[in-house]
């Protein structure tokens, strides 16, 4: 190999990378099962002159860090050195018995994975570039490679998978997606049992759609219902249709295939390159605004619809399509009725002053609008002692055009 290394496997500036050997790892990645990953990252690390490298993803409630290299233990996400980079999308430096290891986020889009670690001997700017570089080669190989792999699935799970929230998660998409103009990101929980509840989101060129439904019931027939209602949503906004056409086709949907199944949601269409909202209410609770730091109470009120499916006399002659504009740095939080009504022991509601009064302090100091969540959802699960009524899903969006 053409890699000097020290005696700690890590490079300076004057070291140069093997770059035939490096080529022919990223070609071995193509076809690498994901169990072989912790090795291929290991062997990618030296051709960079770095020295150990360690894989970690997140579980699925996001509270451990778990390696992909089976003989490690977890990590947890709050409390560690790992987990900090993990929360802050930032690299977080600490001492190892050979050196210093440099934690770095793995980052698909906008989505956090997990984390990477790897081995330096110093702190030196080609060594942090370079496991930034690998960091960011990994967590496109993760991505591809978890679409098909049930080993990878299996690992970021730390209790069995009931069969409702099976199906349903196989139609949910990243938590987070979003571009350079506007975020969104969602959580859902119980994480290993929803059944009725889910979210949706996607970015078409400078427009940003989301949804949140709430299916009747919580068995397999309130996760088919919400299943089927994804599906039409995606087919119509797939096929070009406006909000409208959308709604529409869910309600279509539902009564042809499901008659006796309904749900509640709201859908919203967010123009990212002028900020105009459109958005439809199909019986459930109202979206909110918050706008600095404060919630700005019945902008996004509107007429009270049916729930999407109903059949018959109860279907709904044509949806309302409701229209605001919005200011940079406005947040638009959806929410089912699960969250506001979570219970302590004494029968105290977790209510809605207590969430959206946690939301914009998170925002205030600084947390990113994921971790805004992820730090929401284990209030509601604590508040509940982990006992949850109701499903609980929360989406949060924001336009942030400042940012181009």
């Amino acid at each position: 190999m053409c890699v000097s290394e020290s005696p700690h496997g890590s490079s300076d500036a004057g070291w140069v990378v093997d770059e035939g050997r490096l080529e022919e790892l990223i070609v071995e990645a193509r076809t690498a099962l994901p169990f072989e990953l912790p090795a291929l990252a290991v062997r990618c690390a030296s051709a960079l002159g770095l020295g150990t490298a360690s894989l970690y993803l997140v579980d699925l409630q996001q509270r451990l860090l778990i390696p992909l290299d089976e003989v490690l233990d977890a990590l947890p996400v709050d409390g560690s050195t790992a987990g900090w980079a993990y929360r802050t999308l930032s690299p977080r430096v600490a001492a190892a018995d050979d050196g210093l290891v440099v934690w770095l986020p793995l980052v698909d889009g906008s989505e956090r994975l997990g984390v990477l670690g790897v081995g330096v001997a110093s702190l030196e700017e080609v060594s942090l570039r370079r496991g930034r570089m690998l960091a960011d080669l990994l967590a496109m190989l993760i991505t591809s490679k978890r679409a098909y792999s049930d080993w990878l699935a299996a690992r970021s799970r730390t209790a069995a998978m009931q069969l409702p929230a099976e199906m349903l998660r196989a139609f949910l998409p990243p938590h987070t997606v979003g571009s350079s103009k506007c975020v969104s990101t969602a959580v859902l929980e119980p994480a290993y049992d929803i059944a009725g509840d889910a979210f949706d989101h996607s970015v078409v060129k400078n427009v940003l759609h989301t949804m949140i439904l709430d299916s009747m019931g919580h068995d397999l027939n309130a996760g088919l219902t919400t299943s089927v209602a994804m599906a039409a949503a995606r087919n119509a906004r797939r096929g070009g249709g406006d909000l409208a056409d959308v709604v529409g086709s869910v309600d279509q949907a539902l009564a042809q295939w499901l008659p006796d199944q309904f749900c509640t949601g709201v859908l919203c269409r967010l123009d990212a390159e002028t900020g105009v909202l459109r958005w439809v209410n199909c019986g459930h609770p109202p979206p909110l605004l918050i706008r600095g730091e404060r919630v700005l109470a019945g902008v996004l009120d509107s007429p009270p619809q049916p729930p999407i499916g109903l059949a018959g006399p109860l279907a709904p002659v044509a949806r309302q399509v409701h229209e605001t504009v919005l200011e940079p740095g406005d947040c638009v939080l959806l929410y089912t009725d699960g969250v506001v009504e979570a219970r302590d022991a004494d029968g105290a509601e977790f209510g809605l002053a207590r969430f959206t009064d946690f939301i914009i302090r998170s925002n205030a100091a600084g947390q990113r609008p994921a971790e805004v969540l992820r730090l929401l959802i284990h209030a509601v699960l604590d508040y509940q002692r982990d006992q949850l009524r109701d499903d609980v899903t929360i989406l949060l969006f924001e336009w942030r055009p400042q940012f181009r």
